[in-house]
């Protein structure tokens, strides 16, 4: 099995060959950032001001630093720039739940993203070689966007890669695949999955599923339908759109070490886990130049993976992302009912083409919407219903009474999707970590 490709790229960059050289890299850049931010970002002059960065010799140096929370980007974001404005050269401005009549904004100098482009180079190697036609579903349209970067990737690496867009017609993406004779696809993994299922006369060499959780019953039916090898991406926004992607062990995601130091913490306290413990993702940028962040909570939910990976590398890897911690949150009287947990039992179901879910407080219990898309509704519904019930997760509040579930026929011409991360929709629900996000489908978070 050949190594990762984002080994060769890292080693390059850092000059480290193992973890303890990579390790001195990564601490030397984190007082860097640290004294940069300090030094030209309003709200880091602030945060840090107690903070001395030439203090920062080890990892447990790191955790006195103050985290960065997803409510404090959200209240001021040009607080955080570092840059004048004829600098940034791409700003993506995001919605959150979490703050009130606020948006996310994120800042990239040209640098900046020329870096992700660099970290898009060694993550395709390892899934596309040269002359390859790779269709890519995710947004383009605007200068820097990740389609954008993604084509300019490939070009690098002697790929075609071919925009197509975030899928919003699937007789037209289908048309799209046949037509480009495309040897890869790239996209979200709930719209790739719908496709694989309306698009059964294609076969393709690899996939790559990205942007929101991946579930695996969700990944063996792609690789079944299309007899792909599917790849996972984990990044966002906020990471630079680059967060770590998979090797051919599929074992995890190897992280973009150069440019992000990624931390596990307990997500009630704040502190470190062992390696092999899940807790949430934090990550600081160690290369950004417009809008650096330092210890950002992801609310994504993770785990360091102790054992060496097959393919022989020395970088870490981060089990695949679990869930976000809103989505784990309890939703009422019923716990464990999460998009997470649901994509594991209903993507698995012959003829399912997706599905969405809402979930609504009752009279001492909660009650769950399905509302299943499939060519044959009746059979899908029927299949989902005998997954639901015997899976661990959600039998025991149904047998207590806690939670009920109502499956509705929604056939696949409905099937629409919304540009942020999937989960369900809650209504009449205090989510209990309310400084988190928890986008849905297309509609924020009720309360």
């Amino acid at each position: 099995m050949m190594t990762t490709p984002l080994e060769n790229r890292i080693r390059e960059v850092t000059g480290a060959r193992n973890r303890q050289t990579l390790g001195d890299y990564q601490l030397s850049k984190f007082r860097e950032t640290l004294a940069y931010a300090k030094k030209h970002s309003r709200f880091y002059r602030g945060c840090l001001s107690k903070t001395d960065p030439d203090s920062i010799r080890d990892s447990g140096d790191v955790r006195r630093v103050p985290f960065t929370t997803s409510e404090e980007l959200a209240e001021n974001p040009l607080d955080f720039v570092c840059v004048p404005p004829g600098e940034i050269g791409r700003i993506v401005t995001l919605p959150t739940s979490g703050t009130a009549g606020s948006s996310k904004r994120v800042f990239f100098t040209t640098d900046d993203q020329e870096l992700t482009v660099d970290f898009f180079c060694s993550g395709m190697s390892a899934l596309a070689g040269k002359n390859d036609r790779v269709l890519i579903f995710l947004p383009g349209k605007s200068e820097g966007s990740i389609g954008g970067l993604l084509v300019r990737a490939l070009e690098r690496i002697g790929c075609a890669g071919i925009l197509h867009g975030p899928i919003l017609d699937y007789t037209g993406a289908c048309n799209a695949m046949r037509s480009h004779d495309a040897d890869c696809a790239v996209g979200l993994p709930s719209q790739l999955f719908a496709l694989s299922r309306l698009c059964t006369d294609i076969k393709l060499k690899s996939v790559l599923l990205c942007s929101d959780y991946i579930a695996a019953s969700l990944k063996r039916a792609i690789e079944s339908a299309w007899g792909a090898e599917v790849f996972s991406h984990y990044g966002m926004i906020e990471s630079g759109l680059g967060g770590g992607v998979d090797c051919g062990a599929h074992l995890g995601y190897h992280m973009r070490e150069a440019d992000l130091l990624f931390e596990i913490v307990d997500p009630a306290t704040g502190e470190p886990v062992p390696d092999g413990t899940q807790g949430e993702i934090v990550f600081t940028t160690l290369t950004r130049r417009g809008m650096p962040l330092v210890r950002y909570r992801t609310g994504d939910l993770s785990c360091v993976i102790p054992d060496p990976c097959p393919c022989g590398s020395f970088l870490r890897r981060l089990g695949h992302v679990s869930g976000r911690i809103c989505d784990q949150a309890s939703t009422g009287v019923a716990s464990n009912v999460s998009i997470s947990a649901l994509d594991e039992v209903l993507f698995g179901t012959p003829g399912l083409i997706g599905y969405t879910a809402g979930i609504v407080r009752g009279a001492g219990r909660d009650i769950l919407t399905i509302t299943v898309h499939a060519d044959d509704c009746g059979s899908a519904i029927r299949e989902a219903e005998s997954r639901v019930s015997d899976d661990p997760r959600l039998s025991g509040s149904l047998k207590q009474g806690l939670l009920s579930i109502e499956f509705r026929k929604g056939g696949p011409e409905a099937l629409t999707y919304g540009n942020t991360k999937r989960a369900i929709i809650r209504t009449g629900i205090k989510v209990a970590t309310p400084r988190l996000e928890c986008g849905v489908w297309s509609v924020k978070c009720e309360e």
